[in-house]
Formats: structure tokens, sequence, C-alpha cells
């Protein structure tokens, strides 16, 4: 009995040191990022400091919310993020019911092309993805040379709307599964009493999808509010927080110190920034971390 204890007890020290490391590794990049943010400029030379600043100070983010032009940037970005978002949900639930409940020659053919669309990295697709839309010619139908629309935020929008976007491929993908292992007795019911397949997807299949729903939007939310690559692309010139970031170095100005100083308090703003940038993600997450995690019980996705 002694000795079981014992086991019971190593076994414990040894899980909870596991979870503790493991959790401090994920943490150390965030943990470092608001130590370099709260930290006042006097304390970068100071040798005895290193993770507890001496001196916590605000002036970091007010040079960051200063320099971002942060409510406009952040009402810029939630905007655009919310609607690309919005879209992409809508057009890859639809894509993937399709996928999920209709046969026809060549479906396997276009599904393996949407699974391929999840391999290639955009950075392969980027140069015809910019000459398309930057000539844009709907079917041939618009006057030479097309349409430019590079600066707008056509070329995402449409992307989303299509399908076609960062993510689609996988959302398809996910969606896709969802609807396949969904009864078709409902369906059926549905035909029965003289619903359309519209309908039948609106009214009936589109409810009871409300799980992967959450998590394709979330997922989507997310990675369209990180995303630099095509939001650089696309949106030149356009007052967005990811954009707003990169031009921290480029037009930092600080007036109290020479330039040996000002390079080295670069770093300082950029936490501050970034944490500024995330702030509205955290936040996302706290809200909707509830509903997140039911999703994922309810439909089973794991990975």
């Amino acid at each position: 009995m002694r000795l079981d204890r014992l086991q019971n007890g190593l076994w414990h020290l040894i899980r909870y040191g596991l979870i503790v490391g493991i959790g401090f590794i994920i943490l150390y990049p965030l943990l470092r990022q608001i130590s370099f943010a709260v930290m006042h400029p006097d304390d970068l030379f100071d040798l005895t400091v290193n993770w507890i600043p001496r001196n916590i100070t605000k002036i970091n983010f007010q040079v960051a919310w200063e320099m971002l032009d942060y409510s406009k940037a952040l009402i810029n970005t939630l905007g655009v993020t919310l609607l690309l978002g919005t879209l992409e949900l809508a057009s890859t639930m639809i894509i993937g019911y399709g996928f999920a409940r209709w046969r026809y020659p060549g479906s396997n053919l276009v599904f393996g092309l949407v699974i391929l669309s999840i391999i290639i990295p955009p950075q392969m697709v980027m140069v015809p993805l910019f000459l398309n839309f930057r000539y844009f010619d709907l079917f041939g139908l618009l006057p030479e040379p097309g349409v430019n629309l590079i600066g707008s935020f056509w070329p995402m929008v449409l992307m989303a709307l299509t399908g076609t976007a960062k993510r689609s491929g996988l959302f398809i993908f996910i969606t896709r599964n969802f609807f396949r292992g969904m009864s078709t007795s409902l369906e059926e019911a549905a035909y029965v009493d003289g619903a359309g397949h519209l309908k039948t997807f609106f009214r009936i299949m589109l409810p009871n999808a409300t799980p992967i729903a959450v998590i394709v939007f979330l997922f989507s939310f997310v990675w369209h509010w990180n995303d630099l690559f095509y939001t650089d692309l696309f949106l030149q010139g356009r007052n967005l927080l990811q954009i707003a970031l990169l031009r921290i170095n480029s037009q930092f100005n600080y007036p109290w110190a020479n330039k040996a100083v000002e390079g080295t308090y670069i770093q300082l703003v950029n936490n501050a920034g970034m944490l500024l940038y995330i702030l509205p993600v955290l936040f996302l997450y706290a809200f909707l971390q509830r509903y997140f995690i039911e999703s994922i019980e309810k439909t089973g996705l794991v990975g």
C-alpha cells in the first residue's frame, strides 16, 4: 500500500511537472512580450532588470497606439475580418454540403483539387492572383485591359465569397465530413413534404450544423485577422493593423534619446503594438470559448 502511494505520488509529480513545463514553453513568448511592453526605457541598460521591470510604464502602449492609429485601424480591421469570415463561412458551408450530398462525374477529382489547395502554399500562386485582380476581366465581359481591383477589398471579398480564400479548402473539407456524418432521414422527409434543396439546406441542415459553423467562423476570423500575405498583396496603403505593425520600424522617431537607444527602444514599442494587435482576439476567445469548446465536443473535431 505504501509503495503504491509512493508510485502514485511520483507519477502525479512527473505529470504536473510536464504540464507546468509545457505550459511555460507555450506562454513564454507572451510573458516576455508583456514584460517588454511595460518596461521603461531607462530599464533597457539596467543589467539588473531581466523579467520584472524596475519602472513599470504605459508609455510604450501610448507610443504604439499613436503610431498604429489604433482606433481607426482597429475599426477597419474588425470590419474587414467580420465581413470575410461571414462570407467564407457561407460559401464553405454550401460547398461542403454539396460535396457531401451530391455525386456527379468528376466530383472526386474536383474534391481532390480542393484538398490540393490546402497543400499548395499561397506564395506559389501569388503572381497569377495579383495579375488576375490587377487586370480583372469577368469572362471577357469587361473592356480591355480589365478593371484594377488591387488596393480595394474586392479581391479578398471575391475569394471568400467563392470559397477560394487562404484556408477555404480546409473549411470545405471539415464541413463536408460533418454533413456526411449527418443522417439523411430529415432531408428525405423534407423532400417528401415538397421542400427543395435550398429550403432543406437553410431550414433543416443549417440549424443542425451550428457547432461546425461556430468552429469555421472562429477559425476564419482568426486566420483573416492574422493574415498578412493577402492583406499586403491586395490592400496596399489601407489603414489596417497588420500593415500598420510593419510600419512601426520605418516611422519610428524617439525624441528623447540618441539613435543607439532608439534602435533598442523599438523592441519595446513593437511588443506593445503586438499586444494591442492580439487583444481583440483574446477578448473574442474569452467570450466565445464555451461555445467553441462545446462545438468541438459535438463535432468530434480533434488535432
